[in-house]
């Protein structure tokens, strides 16, 4: 059974950093590109950030270049997302995904599994 558990978000003012973990289980990391998304009230969900099988290629929405590193570690079955300089607007539930197949990373399939993490930024 394929299970995606984030965690790390909360409550931090603007400026600040958190730094997200999703534990995977049910299959084998190294063998998938994973993602993480957003989705804040009254918004579509929104692509974050994708990185490859080995961590070598990574890729980011304009809105957190800059900002936000993806990363993980196989062998702690482990994807991070790393957020610095945080801003109100990146207030949302952050999930992490498990990509499908080839192509592009922001219009590819994804699985998603876990409940998400809250992160809110404000004053």
């Amino acid at each position: 059974q394929v299970q995606l558990v984030e965690s790390g978000g909360g409550l931090v003012q603007p400026g600040g950093s958190l730094r997200l973990s999703c534990v995977v289980s049910g299959f084998r990391l190294e063998h998938y590109a994973m993602g993480w998304f957003r989705h804040a009230p009254g918004k579509e969900r929104e692509f974050v950030a994708a990185i490859n099988w080995s961590g070598g290629y990574t890729y980011y929405a304009d809105s957190v270049k800059g900002r936000f590193t993806i990363s993980r570690d196989n062998t702690k079955n482990t994807v991070y997302l790393q957020m610095n300089s945080l801003k109100p607007e990146d207030t949302a539930v952050y999930k992490c995904a498990r990509k499908r197949g080839g192509g592009d990373y922001v219009s590819a399939q994804y699985d998603f599994g876990g409940q998400g993490t809250q992160v809110t930024v404000s004053s």
